[in-house]
């Protein structure tokens, strides 16, 4: 028995029926094991690295420039939603120059002492990458105004009027950034990135190729149908498509012989919830809130989020970027209000207001 298939074998089903995989609770070992998988479909280089290829095309440039002159390179910071391979690419960085790779948030670095104590940790030409940096508190961000552009450290030593304050030298480092909302990071701090990219969602072959090097890694077979029937539901975002592999993979090892196809992957999304266009049960919540519970009328974001039991932020972040490139839901001064496609895809007329409105 593989060491996988052993780990599954230990894994505590706490529900009688065990073919409702999605209720699976894993053990201890395979909860690690699966950390590790996720670890192990990260793109190591630029060559791994899929989609994206004008950036990945400037970063090229600005790698091989900071390595011929020997320095560390500029810093940089990458927007776009969620699952697009922001931290990916922090540690692509790391890699391509060859240095230490320490990982930060902006909600973990609570007060200035936090980031002081990484600042001086480091190690000449180390990447420091700091998610969510849009959530760094003012008092934190103003520690990073000086560590950014002149490599210096200030510390106030001592309260009220004989305090003092000391400025130390820190070694040269990049500082990766990235952000779900770049408005919300103040104009200082913005400006001092030397390199400022916003990630675009992936086309489906793009995702395709993906989950194919994903299937190889994980070492379960997917044909060329299977991949893009889960590249197709993916939402455009590649940690999405590695989520759907992995429950596709799991539904094929107890419920099919073992292989991906385009049937056992309909099959297999079918079981975990996620239609034709992707949706989840969340993204319908939101498109049934809209269609029956308000009739198509303007809905504001914290009602919305209140109907279908998520945050607001969440709400905005994550489910609505995608609903509104599909035309699924659109905004408005009053509120959010389903598009027509959103009306069809639940089954339902679409109000002749709604078909004038949008010229459908």
């Amino acid at each position: 028995m593989s060491p996988r298939r052993e780990l599954i074998s230990n894994a505590e089903v706490h529900d009688s029926d065990s073919s409702d995989l999605s209720k699976r609770k894993l053990s201890p070992e395979l909860q690690e094991f699966e950390a590790s998988v996720e670890s192990s479909l990260r793109p190591m280089s630029l060559a791994e690295f899929v989609g994206q290829e004008d950036l990945k095309g400037h970063l090229q440039i600005v790698l091989e420039a900071a390595r011929k002159r020997g320095q560390a390179a500029d810093h940089f910071l990458f927007a776009g939603p969620p699952g697009l391979g922001k931290t990916s690419l922090a540690s692509i960085v790391a890699h391509e120059m060859g240095t230490g790779f320490r990982v930060t948030s902006g909600p973990a670095l609570l007060r200035g002492g936090d980031l002081a104590a990484i600042l001086t940790s480091l190690h000449p030409g180390d990447v420091l990458f700091i998610d969510e940096i849009h959530r760094l508190s003012t008092a934190v961000a103003e520690i990073l105004y000086p560590a950014m552009e002149d490599f210096k450290l200030d510390i106030v030593i001592g309260e009220g009027p004989t305090a003092r304050s000391i400025r130390l030298d820190l070694p040269e480092f990049t500082l990766v950034g990235a952000t779900t909302r770049t408005g919300m990071i103040t104009g200082p701090l913005r400006d001092r990135f030397g390199f400022v990219a916003r990630l675009d969602y992936y086309k489906v072959e793009e995702l395709k190729a993906i989950v194919e090097r994903s299937s190889r890694i994980l070492g379960v077979e997917a044909d060329e149908d299977g991949a893009r029937e889960i590249a197709s539901r993916s939402r455009g975002t590649p940690r999405l498509a590695n989520r759907l592999l992995r429950r596709v993979r799991d539904y094929v090892e107890v419920k099919a012989d073992g292989r991906i196809n385009r049937k056992t992957a309909c099959e297999g999304l079918e079981v975990f919830g996620v239609d034709e266009l992707g949706l989840d049960k969340v993204d319908r919540a939101i498109l049934d809130t809209l269609c029956r519970t308000y009739s198509g009328r303007p809905v504001g974001l914290s009602t919305l989020a209140v109907t279908v039991g998520e945050q607001p932020e969440t709400i905005e972040d994550v489910y609505e970027p995608f609903l509104m490139q599909r035309g699924l839901l659109v905004r408005t001064p009053r509120g959010r209000i389903p598009g027509p496609l959103a009306w069809r895809h639940l089954g339902l007329e679409v109000p002749q207001g709604v078909a004038s409105l949008f010229g459908d």
